[in-house]
C-alpha cells in the first residue's frame, strides 16, 4: 500500500502502531479483567485503566511538545521522560 499521501514516516508509524498496541493490549486486560480496577489516586477522584492511559497519553504529548519547543529534535530522552510519566501515573493516579 502507498501511504505517501499521508506523510507517513517510521517513527511515525512506530508511534501510531504503539497507539494502537497500547489500546489492543488494554481491550484484552479489559476483557480478562473487568471493570478497570477503579481506584483513588493523588488527583482525589477515581480512575479507571481507560482513564489512566488517557492521562498517560495525553501528558506524553505535551512532554514531547515541551522538548522540542525548548530542546529541538533527537525526541529519544523524551520517550524516556514519557515512560517514566507513564509509569508514574499508573502506578499513583
Amino acid at each position: 500500500m502507498n501511504f505517501s499521501w499521508m506523510a507517513w514516516t517510521v517513527p511515525t508509524a512506530i508511534f501510531w502502531g504503539g497507539i494502537v498496541t497500547c489500546l489492543i493490549i488494554m481491550c484484552i486486560w479489559e476483557y480478562f479483567s473487568p471493570g478497570g480496577n477503579p481506584r483513588v489516586g493523588i488527583l482525589r477522584f477515581e480512575t479507571t485503566r481507560g482513564d489512566r492511559l488517557f492521562i498517560s497519553l495525553l501528558g506524553s504529548a505535551f512532554i514531547h511538545l515541551a522538548w522540542l519547543g525548548f530542546v529541538g529534535s533527537g525526541l529519544w530522552w523524551a520517550l524516556v521522560i514519557s515512560f517514566v510519566y507513564t509509569i508514574g501515573v499508573f502506578k499513583t493516579v
